[in-house]
């Protein structure tokens, strides 16, 4: 049975109509956020909140710097985000959760989870275009920025308000129970079952959807992937196995096997 891939789209390119032309915006004047956005998770993200974050603590432009980055705020970046990446990890969290065996559900915080699934990636609107949307495979020095937006994240976000669970969460999104993933974490980092819902969401959905750099998998291409990393230790196999569920992978002809 063939699946279809979701068309689905990160950091300036929608996989349905094309590429965004991209608005970078400078710092200076403040537009004041709308009322819907501040009823919304959007309100974390508005370009007043954004701004007003990078004027404000030092560390953004320090993390910039270090990498010889202009200081840029891409808004149109923050607008793909939430209309797909961000809302599709989001969802992919929560069913997550929906999905759990009651033991391990009552140790989730879901609005942490929520919080965290649909902002983690907020850094990458100060990633520059030629690399957040290049089409060959990054140099070690991309990579070293691209890895910078978990970081960006967390100090864009740092002061709109956010609890420091959702924020520790933002931040370490690409780590693991191995702690084989960025940013270097000490020894007293442990990814709980909060962290490794957020780490596995934000894979699969990446995954399964179109980059500048690569085709969509399908979701048993994704979840083959994935388990490889279950298998490795690096998250729960009650996660992985609830991921399996939500996706509906569980009961089809590509049958993928729940781990014990």
């Amino acid at each position: 049975m063939e699946i279809n891939s979701r068309p689905l789209s990160l950091g300036g390119i929608n996989t349905r109509y094309g590429y965004y032309r991209s608005r970078n915006v400078r710092f200076g004047a403040n537009p004041a956020p709308d009322s819907f956005e501040l009823m919304t998770l959007n309100k974390f993200t508005t370009e007043y909140n954004l701004q007003k974050a990078i004027n404000e603590n030092p560390k953004i432009k320090n993390i910039l710097n270090m990498h010889n980055l202009p200081c840029k705020l891409n808004m149109e970046t923050i607008r793909d985000l939430q209309e797909h990446h961000a809302k599709d990890t989001k969802d992919i969290a929560l069913g997550i959760i929906e999905n759990l065996p009651l033991a391990l559900k009552n140790k989730t915080d879901k609005s942490a989870v929520e919080k965290a699934a649909f902002l983690h990636d907020t850094g990458k609107a100060l990633i520059p275009d030629e690399i957040l949307n290049k089409q060959g495979k990054l140099t070690e020095a991309e990579t070293e920025i691209m890895h910078t937006h978990s970081e960006l994240s967390y100090e864009l976000l740092k002061i709109g308000g956010l609890d420091k669970k959702t924020l520790n969460l933002i931040k370490n999104h690409h780590q693991n129970v191995k702690k084989t993933g960025y940013p270097l974490v000490d020894k007293t980092f442990f990814a709980d079952v909060n962290q490794q819902i957020v780490s596995i969401s934000d894979k699969y959905s990446a995954l399964t959807e179109k980059r500048p750099y690569k085709e969509p998998l399908t979701e048993k291409q994704a979840l083959t992937i994935i388990y490889k990393d279950v298998k490795d230790g690096k998250f729960n196999p009650l996660i992985f196995n609830s991921l399996v569920k939500y996706t509906g992978m569980g009961g089809t002809s590509e049958k993928i096997t729940l781990l014990n």
